[in-house]
């Protein structure tokens, strides 16, 4: 694709067989060799509250030059964040500017213009010349990727749908990438670009990695008997902390000045905007978001998926709650709701036994559901934490904090548990620096796109499973729901001309 290709060709939906990237060589899938003593030229995508409260560690990593930001919304309208002040202190802090404002309606950072801003003033008072001009700044990562040739890396920090064809458009261009779960919020858009990844050179790493707990402890229980033969395993979160809407809204609010609507869409089809889809709500519709447990669930699960070698679930069974309503005739009815996730859920994943385990039952919880307290605990006064981690065994359980750290054997053999017991650090270096240093040796890091497929088919199964309310039989070698064939729609996109993967 020539580069002198515009920004009107790219929204108006050019298709990659016009510009001859129908079909890509594995060789344009290679990965950009860097020096080790060079600085990575890294683009930066998503400049909402999340993107810009991370963009700090980055940019202050002597081994990156910020060269690029993107995102299709300009100013700093309609954003929430969790604390009124808290995103706003740190920027200021950042960049050593305590009166930085940043415009827009006056209240939470947010958009590419606050983006480009913090990237030159930071850059500007390490130059100390106040005057750097070098980062550029685009509403489409499909014209920046192809105009911009500078770029040897991207973090991508977008809503869960455009994950998935934004990682896609960095693979194919050699690009290597951090990104935020999930790698997409389809089942076989992952796949695909998991796939593409495994075949490529290019650095991938996925950052809720850093935050996941290690199961040395738990495996030494569970193999050395402590628990009996594990039969169950139990993770619940708080989530959703977020607004959840049970109707699709019916009202048309203005566009804000500078947000492109047809770019934040990307693939999914279009739709009147409204407030209620975008920035920290998101997640809460099935089109936009992975629910909470692509939210969470990457967190926790990821170690817990490698250390029990948990592949090929073959029957998940969803549970959810449901919203009613009154009609004009005074009756109620119960919503029809296929477009957003519940306002608590839990859905349970069958997996079969393996060489040295038995068949295990995984539950995920949210919305405020916990399992049931455990009789041990019960005997102890003691409640279920608001989040955590329960393996329940024939003959004991082991708990733990959310993300895997510092677990403890709550019944069972509780003389071998401390026998077994092991020194677990749980430190880690900071993510930045490990994605870094993985892309300046060529390496993978241990967080790489390559080793989630487990977490990544287990966070869109629960989205169809939920969206459709129905128990599947899943084959996991076709990747099909066999036993009620309408819910495989919920499995992949429909994509918008000019967002498929072949021509991103």
């Amino acid at each position: 694709m020539k580069s002198t290709i515009d920004r009107r060709t790219f929204i108006g939906g050019v298709s990659t067989a016009a510009v001859g990237l129908t079909i890509v060589p594995s060789s344009v899938l290679g990965g950009k060799n860097i020096a080790p003593s060079d600085k990575i030229n890294m683009a930066y995508i998503g400049c909402g509250t999340q993107g810009l409260r991370e963009l700090p560690d980055l940019i202050k990593n002597p081994g990156v030059q910020i060269v690029a930001v993107c995102d299709p919304q300009r100013e700093a309208v309609g954003y929430y964040d969790w604390s009124p002040k808290g995103l706003l202190n740190s920027l200021q802090n950042c960049i050593d500017d305590k009166n930085w404002n940043p415009g827009g309606d006056g209240k939470i950072p947010g958009g590419l213009n606050n983006g480009k801003d913090i990237v030159e003033s930071y850059y500007s008072r390490v130059a100390k010349n106040g005057n750097y001009k070098g980062c550029a700044a685009y509403t489409d990562f499909r014209e920046m990727f192809e105009t911009n040739k500078n770029i040897d890396a991207v973090k991508i920090m977008a809503t869960d749908h455009l994950h998935g064809v934004m990682a896609t458009a960095a693979i194919k261009r050699g690009i290597h990438l951090t990104m935020h779960k999930p790698i997409a919020n389809r089942l076989e858009e992952g796949f695909k670009v998991i796939e593409m990844a495994k075949k490529s050179d290019v650095t991938s790493h996925l950052i809720p990695w850093e935050s996941n707990g290690s199961m040395e402890q738990v495996l030494a229980w569970i193999k050395g008997g402590v628990i009996g033969e594990l039969k169950e395993v139990h993770n619940w979160s708080n989530r959703p902390v977020w607004p959840q809407y049970a109707e699709i809204p019916a009202e048309q609010p203005k566009l804000p000045n500078g947000f492109d609507w047809d770019l934040w869409l990307g693939p999914e089809a279009a739709r009147p905007y409204h407030p209620n889809y975008t920035n920290m709500v998101f997640r809460g519709w099935y089109d936009f978001g992975g629910g909470a447990m692509a939210d969470m669930g990457h967190y926790s699960l990821w170690t817990v998926f490698g250390g029990l070698e948990l592949e090929n679930p073959y029957f998940i069974e969803p549970q959810r709650s449901h919203v009613c309503g009154l009609t004009d005739k005074a009756t109620a009815y119960r919503l029809n709701n296929d477009y957003a996730f519940p306002y608590a859920s839990s859905c349970r994943f069958k997996y079969p036994k393996n060489s040295w385990r038995p068949a295990v039952d995984l539950i995920w919880y949210d919305g405020g559901i916990r399992p049931a307290v455990p009789e041990a605990l019960i005997q102890q006064d003691h409640e279920l934490p608001q989040e955590g981690l329960m393996f329940v065994g024939s003959k004991g359980i082991i708990m733990s904090p959310f993300m895997l750290k510092d677990p403890y054997v709550v019944s069972g053999d509780l003389k071998l548990a401390e026998e077994l017991n092991k020194n677990v650090s749980y430190e880690r270096e900071s993510g930045v620096q490990r994605f870094v240093d993985a892309v300046k040796a060529g390496k993978q890091t241990a967080g790489s796109f390559r080793e989630a497929w487990p977490i990544t088919e287990a966070v869109n199964l629960y989205s169809a499973a939920l969206r459709s309310n129905k128990n599947l039989k899943y084959d996991s070698v076709k990747r099909q729901v066999t036993n009620t064939s309408e819910v495989n729609k919920y499995l992949t996109r429909e994509y918008r001309a000019g967002w498929g993967l072949d021509e991103v």
